[in-house]
């Protein structure tokens, strides 16, 4: 489904984190949509490298992209001279920055900083440069535990993840004053979930890793008050829609991308349970992110919906059941 006018055939698109979540579903969305595209897919994959908390460095995985016909290239976006090759090889007309330490419970700061917020900047400077359009990646985690509805200018990041977000956005900011001619867009996702999401590892949503529990035989854990732990949860193909969206905004800044919807985490178990025609007792566990976890989120959608005019199509049982035939194909694919 295409989501606005814009013909991105014969136009040279760069995404980055190509091999991740959204990432591979933006460069699908473009290659059934605009077969014509240039598509530059650039990802450092994974390795056997992990963070201090025993997740991996980075979670691309090949499987994202099979079938995938546009150019591969393995690469780390903190690499300067990489970016500096790839700003001579090619004259991008859009930038999708999906790449970043994505790991809210990742402790090293100094590559979260460098990663997230000094690798965006260079990248910043090549749109300008090519006079491309920037659609990057921000975060819901840049409000950390501030009241519901979430809006932008009211932010109170509670890990470095969520700051290292912010000061994108601040960075942004700065580039849109003075290059007021380019259109860049930030996008702050909320809780995404769907298709490709699998290769996240403990990362991945609740949604795919609660429905792996009940096909398992086994009861979906939460944690204790899950029915009072609400969250916007928005589906991936909403996800894309905003990112396309983004490419032609009426006004270059920061948007929300949720639904505008608080959802609980029971809520998605009893989805699953009835799409999966189960009926298993919930299982409670103590929760171990009290002081840095986000108990209410709920993105204000009004200046994304003016702006982007984009508005989430998918209900979180509509997401769910168009997920299913994936948790099931994952489950017997990966998971048995």
């Amino acid at each position: 489904m295409k989501y606005n006018d814009i013909d991105f055939n014969n136009k040279t698109i760069l995404i980055t984190g190509a091999a991740g979540f959204i990432g591979s579903n933006l460069a699908f969305y473009f290659q059934e949509n605009f077969p014509d595209a240039n598509v530059i897919a650039l990802d450092c994959f994974r390795s056997g490298q992990t963070f201090s908390n025993g997740n991996l460095k980075s979670f691309g995985h090949f499987k994202n992209l099979i079938g995938f016909k546009g150019t591969v290239i393995s690469g780390d976006i903190n690499d300067t001279d990489l970016l500096k090759r790839l700003a001579i090889q090619y004259s991008f007309d859009y930038i999708f920055h999906q790449a970043a330490i994505s790991d809210t419970t990742v402790n090293e700061q100094d590559l979260m900083i460098k990663t997230n917020v000094n690798a965006y900047e260079e990248l910043l400077k090549i749109a300008i440069n090519h006079n491309a359009n920037m659609v990057y990646a921000s975060s819901g985690a840049t409000y950390g535990d501030a009241s519901s509805p979430q809006t932008v200018g009211n932010e109170a990041p509670s890990n470095v993840y969520g700051f290292s977000k912010l000061m994108m956005d601040n960075i942004s900011y700065s580039y849109i004053n003075k290059n007021p001619n380019i259109s860049i867009v930030g996008l702050r996702y909320f809780n995404v979930y769907g298709p490709r999401e699998f290769y996240k590892n403990k990362t991945a949503s609740t949604v795919v890793q609660f429905g792996h529990q009940i096909l398992k035989g086994n009861a979906p854990k939460l944690f204790e008050g899950s029915d009072k732990i609400l969250r916007d949860f928005i589906y991936i193909e909403d996800v894309i829609q905003a990112n396309i969206k983004a490419c032609a905004p009426k006004k270059s800044g920061v948007y929300n991308v949720g639904t505008g919807k608080a959802r609980s985490f029971q809520a998605i178990a009893d989805t699953l349970q009835k799409e999966l025609g189960t009926n298993f007792q919930t299982e409670y566990i103590p929760n171990p992110y009290i002081g840095q976890y986000q108990f209410h989120t709920e993105a204000n959608m009004k200046e994304t919906k003016k702006n982007l005019d984009f508005e989430a199509r998918f209900e979180l049982e509509d997401g769910i059941k168009a997920y299913i035939p994936e948790i099931k194909r994952l489950f017997n694919d990966e998971v048995k």
